[in-house]
């Protein structure tokens, strides 16, 4: 059991499928992880009732500083990253569930300003992504020169702006919707491409306008996600991965995630001031 002066105070921003899980888990297994809950917001408190102890239960967002945390950790939106992602850092390590909120350069930069500037880490979770950290290796020694990746789901699981899914039948079949940079496609699907956005990162000499993404609808898949990378590197070097993660239909996050997440959590104990693929 761990003792509570090397305990890791946890803040749960979002409380949506995957918010739920880590709050979960850290009520039933934190203790003896050395994990606390110190807090959880969600846009709407009402859905915490009867789920969340009531002293547990953040009502209103600005306020974080008053339940002192370790790692605050982001599981709803981009938009909350944009309004206080520099207030967390401020604060405390901080690991950013919508990584789609990097896409906006000058975010990126201040985040990554912030957390040099008070010595926190700021965490960006592999999520689906496979081999974020081979392709970060890769990146950091000068060797990658090009990174694709496509992820296919049925059209069900995308929660995208606009009407460019609007349309779909069943059975119909293989729609491309997007194909382009992922600094391009992050706006318009932040809530499904999460794993490109953590692949930017890792992909840190190319960024967000230098990856190349693509969304596919499928009515294929009603059983699992399909994320492909490419990683192309000097001398005809490359890797082509395919993952089929489990989902059900209308989910935005693959069943395999959801552990992914939480193992992530666990690593975030502290990295300095910067930047941190977990």
């Amino acid at each position: 059991m761990a003792t509570s002066s090397s305990s890791q105070r946890i803040g749960v921003v979002g409380f949506g499928h995957l918010g739920q899980y880590l709050v979960e888990s850290i009520l039933k297994d934190g203790a003896a992880l050395g994990l606390i809950l110190a807090f959880v917001w969600n846009r709407n408190s009402d859905k915490l009732k009867g789920l969340v102890p009531d002293e547990l239960i953040l009502g209103d967002l600005s306020s974080f500083a008053s339940r002192p945390c370790d790692v605050i950790v982001e599981v709803c939106h981009p938009q909350i990253v944009k309004e206080f992602g520099l207030h967390f850092l401020s604060q405390s390590h901080f690991m950013v569930g919508s990584p789609s909120a990097l896409s906006d350069h000058d975010l990126n930069q201040k985040l990554r300003q912030a957390a040099q500037k008070y010595g926190r880490t700021l965490y960006v979770p592999s999520g689906a992504l496979w081999g974020g950290q081979d392709i970060q290796r890769l990146n950091d020694s000068g060797g990658l020169k090009a990174l694709f990746i496509r992820m296919s789901k049925h059209p069900s699981c995308f929660r995208l702006t606009g009407d460019i899914l609007s349309d779909w039948t069943e059975g119909e079949g293989r729609r491309v919707l997007f194909s382009g940079s992922v600094a391009e496609l992050c706006p318009l699907a932040p809530n499904n491409v999460n794993t490109m956005a953590a692949a930017a990162v890792a992909a840190g000499t190319l960024g967000f306008a230098g990856v190349r993404g693509e969304i596919v609808s499928d009515t294929a898949l009603s059983d699992y996600h399909v994320v492909e990378v490419e990683v192309t590197g000097p001398g005809g070097f490359s890797v082509h991965t395919v993952r089929r993660n489990p989902a059900s239909l209308g989910a935005v996050t693959g069943s395999a995630t959801y552990n992914s997440f939480w193992n992530s959590l666990l690593v975030c104990k502290g990295h300095g001031g910067r930047v941190y693929l977990c």
